[in-house]
């Protein structure tokens, strides 16, 4: 039998001298001629004590039969002897089963097997069985070949072991082989699939130090990755690198980055791509017109979309379920409701199935807008052409009742469904608890959290961050600690929004240092922070006028390399601003572009306000001038600061500020009103300030303490005093009680008309509501009743003052000895 076998692969060889060469298999270790003789020599008994008779003589057989196809080197034929063994499951339970057979042959004999089993395993698929004689092997010194470790490296791949993959790939690397194409490709997919892409592209430099040529798999791989994180300025390059190295893109990779440019809005570059495609005759296909279409429907270009439908269709693309749900999303963007119903209408006269995927959509934006009544009438119209309602659809309609707060119609609803004998799932639930939640009825929330538990629906990691943000929103930290103990103890491991919900709300509450507790133990549990969790506490601290903790928080997130997003560098400069620290706020616009951001409209905001506050209205107007030439289109928030800050600069100014505001077609709000209502007083035109304060109640903006303080300011300053009275009494009459800075006010204009019994009379009415007189118009008001012979009101000013911890020029004994002689 020997000899036959061996003349076989003779014969094989002689024939096709290049077939074993070419064999998957044809990197595996070869055994040398001296070890091939002390081989020969070797015994493989089974090895098993069970193998005996038939069974044991074809198990010996099959031994044999490998050994000499090994030792002949006839490695396509020991491999195919090797899978059937593998897969019959009967000779072997085990790859240690069958190695053992071959302990007393040569180790490089024994390497040869190794690499084979190794490799089919990975090739059938069997990743257990694979991992297990990888990591034997590792053990016992053995070196796989790299054959075997591709087709290992592409099973973890396929099997999307990700994070499995990505350390066996850099096993790979540190043993000195040189990973090809592939390998490097199936690496760089796992990083992706892991939201890595910092180390796909390590991988790329990898791949041109080690001068191993990239292709379009790879490049495809890495675009899709940058575009999926909206990076599409760096998928451009990308792209264009590998035209440069004259690689013609595939379909897959024009439809990731017409995608891309669809999803960030840039509908016309992915036009220009699709005209790129026609030029390298990359055809397209129904993706690439779905693509198109959702970035026109997302930008309500609704006329061009059907244009490109009927190009679409003239091209033999027929629409699937997904165009139509493109459709009906674009035409509920543009509220075009009859047009939504219309379009169905069509679909369904031409033949088309509205799948329950196309319907959730259609249905869905009807609920969007509150209109959970048309959805329930498009549904019914659905079932009657034919569709049957599943779980997913009845999801949409509860959580339109939830959205538009009708929580008896949601609960009706699920009822419904368990009526049609559909059960709600763990969407359906949780899209209740978390409307109770945000509701702030958390013994509701509660209640169907236990009624979950009871349909045999276990609560999953959303219901549980619904619960935390619920009792964060009530400040009832206590039982949100309790939430995560009870997630750790029946195994629901916290998330980042678990503890992002509560860190927030810590934030908010002041309680940063709660909040950086809260930090250390999450990272302590394995669960890491990202940008959101450290813009919390940036933002947090600087609310709290924490300066050395917000930058503490700062430094610490970029030595965690966790990259600060433009509303990272927004709040520090708005915080910085805020404290009056304009340099560092600057320094920070600088890291803003070296970061690789763009300034927006909130940067500007942010310093034209801190300006405004420092009385540099210069500064103002030259940061106003440098947004609108980068083309940022100017806000009302922008306006507020600009115009309180330039209104020492003159009316002129201000009022070319507020004419340019309404060019932009923004309207003002009680802020700007405000700020110019302040400005006119100021510069003596109260005639103008009360014009605007009129259109300002014309336009339903109602007026607030600080418009009504301006307008008391503005009487004083002309004489007016019945009219102040009347602004106080309408102050009054709309619950909007005189505060410290309205009585001072008040008391500081009778004083400076010399009208101190009038000045005191406003004094005793904001004693007697609880607040105190400002040290400087409460010694001038005691002043002018000293020289009015008023020496009793004065000394009670001054004994109320001190009592509260005032001092004043005179003393009340002082006051009281006069009032005797």
């Amino acid at each position: 039998m020997a000899r036959q076998v061996l003349s076989r692969c003779t014969l094989i060889s002689q024939n096709n001298p290049t077939k074993l060469l070419s064999s998957p298999v044809s990197l595996y270790s070869a055994v040398s001629t001296p070890e091939f003789e002390q081989a020969q020599d070797c015994e493989i008994l089974p090895n098993s004590s069970n193998r005996n008779g038939r069974e044991g003589h074809e198990c010996r057989e099959q031994l044999d039969k490998l050994r000499l196809l090994l030792q002949q080197d006839c490695k396509e034929d020991a491999y195919r002897l090797t899978k059937s063994i593998v897969l019959s499951k009967s000779s072997f339970s085990s790859a240690y089963d069958l190695l053992s057979s071959f302990s007393s042959c040569a180790p490089p004999l024994q390497l040869s097997l190794s690499n084979m089993l190794l490799y089919a395993y990975s090739e059938l698929k069997m990743l257990n069985e694979a991992t297990e004689l990888y990591e034997s092997m590792k053990s016992n010194g053995k070196v796989p070949s790299l054959a075997s470790l591709k087709m290992f490296l592409t099973c973890l791949a396929d099997s999307k072991q990700f994070d499995k993959t990505l350390h066996l790939f850099l096993e790979i690397l540190e043993s000195g082989y040189r990973p090809d194409t592939i390998m490097y490709g199936k690496a760089m997919q796992a990083a992706v699939k892991m939201r890595d892409i910092k180390r796909a592209m390590e991988l790329l430099d990898s791949m041109k130090k080690r001068e191993v040529r990239a292709n379009v798999f790879v490049y495809n791989v890495l675009i899709g990755g940058l575009c999926k994180e909206n990076r599409i300025r760096d998928a451009e390059m990308l792209f264009d690198e590998m035209c440069r190295k004259r690689l013609v893109g595939s379909t897959v990779t024009y439809n990731t980055l017409i995608d891309g440019y669809c999803k960030v809005g840039e509908v016309e570059n992915a036009f220009k791509l699709r005209e790129m495609m026609k030029k390298e005759n990359v055809k397209p296909n129904l993706i690439t017109f779905n693509s198109l279409l959702s970035g026109l429907c997302k930008t309500r270009r609704m006329d061009e979309a059907r244009e490109l439908l009927k190009e679409m269709e003239f091209n033999g693309f027929v629409p699937d379920g997904f165009t139509h749900s493109i459709l009906f999303d674009g035409l509920s963007r543009c509220h075009e409701d009859k047009d939504v119903t219309d379009f169905y209408e069509l679909a369904i006269g031409n033949g088309v199935t509205i799948n329950n995927y196309t319907g959730s959509i259609l249905l869905n934006k009807f609920c969007e807008k509150g209109n959970v009544d048309k959805a329930e009438e498009m549904l019914k119209k659905l079932i009657e052409n034919g569709l049957i309602p599943d779980e997913v659809i009845y999801n949409v309609i509860v959580k339109g009742y939830c959205r538009i707060g009708d929580m008896n119609k949601a609960i009706m609803t699920v009822e419904q469904m368990e009526d049609l004998r559909l059960k709600p799932n763990c969407i359906t639930f949780n899209t209740i608890i978390d409307k109770f939640c945000g509701l702030q009825n958390m013994d509701k929330a509660e209640e169907w959290v236990k009624k979950m538990t009871e349909k045999g629906v276990a609560p999953t990691i959303e219901t549980y961050n619904s619960l935390i943000d619920g009792y964060g929103r009530l400040r009832t930290f206590d039982r949100c600690f309790e939430i995560l103990e009870e997630m750790e103890q029946i195994g629901v491991k916290p998330n980042v929004k678990s503890y992002g919900s509560l860190i927030n709300r810590l934030c908010k509450d002041g309680k940063i240092l709660e909040a950086e507790i809260l930090l250390r133990d999450m990272i302590g549990r394995g669960v890491f922070p990202n940008t959101h969790i450290y813009n919390m506490l940036v933002d947090g601290s600087f609310v709290g006028r924490k300066l050395k903790d917000a930058l503490r928080f700062f430094d610490e997130m970029l030595k965690s390399e966790i990259k600060p997003t433009l509303v990272t560098y927004n709040l520090l400069i708005n915080g910085f601003c805020k404290m009056g620290k304009l340099t560092e706020a600057e320094e920070c616009l600088l890291q803003i572009s070296a970061a690789g951001h763009s300034p927006d409209v909130i940067t500007y905001n942010s310093l034209i306000s801190g300006y405004a506050n420092s009385g540099n209205a210069l500064k103002c107007l030259e940061l106003y001038e440098t947004m609108k030439s980068l083309g940022m289109n100017p806000t009302v928030h922008t306006y507020h600061p600009l115009i309180s800050g330039c209104g020492k600069e003159g009316v002129e100014l201000v009022e070319k500020l507020f004419n340019e505001m309404l060019c932009m077609n923004l309207a003002p709000d009680r802020v700007v009103y405000n700020a110019m209502i302040h400005c006119y007083v100021e510069n003596g035109n109260l005639e103008r300030a009360y014009a605007l304060y009129n259109e300002m109640l014309e336009r339903g903006i109602h007026a607030d303490k600080m418009t009504y303080n301006s307008l008391v300011l503005g009487n004083f300053r002309e004489g007016k005093l019945s009219e102040i009275d009347n602004i106080i009494e309408a102050m009054k009459a709309k619950d909007m009680i005189p505060t410290a800075d309205t009585y001072n006010i008040l008391v500081k204009g009778h004083c400076n008309l010399k009208d101190y019994l009038g000045a005191y009379t406003w004094y005793r009415e904001m004693f007697g509501n609880g607040f105190l007189l400002d040290a400087t118009i409460c010694n001038e008001l005691t002043a002018g009743l000293k020289v009015e012979g008023r020496l009793q009101e004065a000394a009670l000013i001054c004994s109320e003052m001190s009592e509260k911890g005032m001092k004043n020029g005179s003393s009340s004994e002082e006051l009281s000895a006069a009032i005797k002689m």
